[in-house]
This record gives structure tokens, C-alpha cells and sequence, in this order.
């Protein structure tokens, strides 16, 4: 009879052991690897809505034209912003509100992500710019209501503030999947 409470309690220890490393897994990764987003706001619609959870890579990143990007709350912008990596450091920008269409480096970008024309505005920032080294110009896919590097209040945004790239939308579950 001991025996066997023995087996039991020796049984139930290892399954809490390995629910106790599981756990510690799931912290270390959520510390340091990856994070949990909400969308605010509207600036990335028909890609992202207000309310989706976004799964974001932020250990080992570095920015490539075309991510989208979650800059950290706790810069001058006041919030999380959730975004796309149009140009680099080096690359010049310019944007032509008439065809609603964005250049990097002299060339035009396809952008499928964006309605046909939509890049209507440029802010308050005149074109061509070059973005300095270090920084980013980011844009919103719904570019008509994206407070983004078109305007001084973003501006070019610092590398070491971006938490790290979008890789999936968690919630809701019917659109659970990869962002491109």
C-alpha cells in the first residue's frame, strides 16, 4: 500500500515539474522572444482591423522594407503604433499624392496591400527625403487615416524602438494566420 502512494505522489510531482518548466518556458519566450498586440485605431485596415491580437517576433529582428512593424508604446508617440516598413536608413522617399503612389530610391513601390491610389496625403513633410541611418519611415496600409512618417508627429522612427515584426494574427480565429 505505501508502495504505491509512493509511485502516486512520485508520479504527480513529475507531471507538476513539468508543468512548473513549462510555464518558465512560456515567461522566458514572452519576455524576451515574442509579444502579445492589440490594434488600435484604423491605420493598417484591410490588413489588420481595431481589436486583432498580433503575435510580434522581437528577439533577433531587423527591419526589411515591407514588415509590418510594432513600434513601443513608450516613445513620444504614446502608444503602441502598428505599422509597415516602407524605407531604410539611406533610402530616399518620395511620394507623388496625385497617382497616390510611394518611390524608394527612385523606384515605385507595389503595394497590394493599399487601395489603388490611396496614398493621397504627404503630410506635413516634403518630398523627397532621405531617411537618416538608424531610422525607418513607416506607413499605415489605410493611408488616408494613418498618422505615420508622412507627419513630424511620427517622423522617422528610431530602429531600437520597434518591438519587432508581425508574424501572425492570433484573434480573431477565423482570420488566425500569417500577415504579409
Amino acid at each position: 500500500m505505501e508502495e504505491k502512494r509512493i509511485k502516486k505522489n512520485r508520479e504527480i510531482l513529475e507531471w507538476y515539474d513539468a508543468l512548473v518548466f513549462a510555464v518558465a518556458v512560456l515567461v522566458l519566450i514572452f519576455a524576451f522572444a515574442a509579444r502579445i498586440v492589440v490594434v488600435d485605431g484604423h491605420s493598417m485596415d484591410r490588413t489588420l482591423a481595431q481589436g486583432d491580437r498580433l503575435l510580434v517576433q522581437s528577439a533577433f529582428y531587423k527591419p526589411s522594407r515591407g514588415d509590418v512593424v510594432v513600434v513601443d508604446g513608450y516613445t513620444h508617440y504614446g502608444k503602441p503604433l502598428v505599422k509597415r516598413v516602407i524605407a531604410l536608413g539611406g533610402d530616399m522617399v518620395d511620394i507623388d499624392p496625385d497617382e497616390g503612389l510611394v518611390y524608394v530610391n527612385g523606384t515605385p513601390l507595389e503595394e497590394p496591400y493599399v487601395n489603388e491610389g490611396a496614398t493621397l496625403g504627404t503630410g506635413d513633410t516634403t518630398f523627397p527625403i532621405t531617411v537618416p541611418e538608424g531610422t525607418l519611415f513607416l506607413m499605415g496600409d489605410n493611408r488616408q487615416y494613418s498618422t505615420d512618417s508622412r507627419n513630424s508627429e511620427v517622423g522617422f522612427v528610431d530602429e531600437r524602438d520597434i518591438l519587432g515584426r508581425v508574424l501572425l494574427r492570433l484573434f480573431p480565429l477565423k482570420q488566425f494566420g500569417r500577415i504579409a
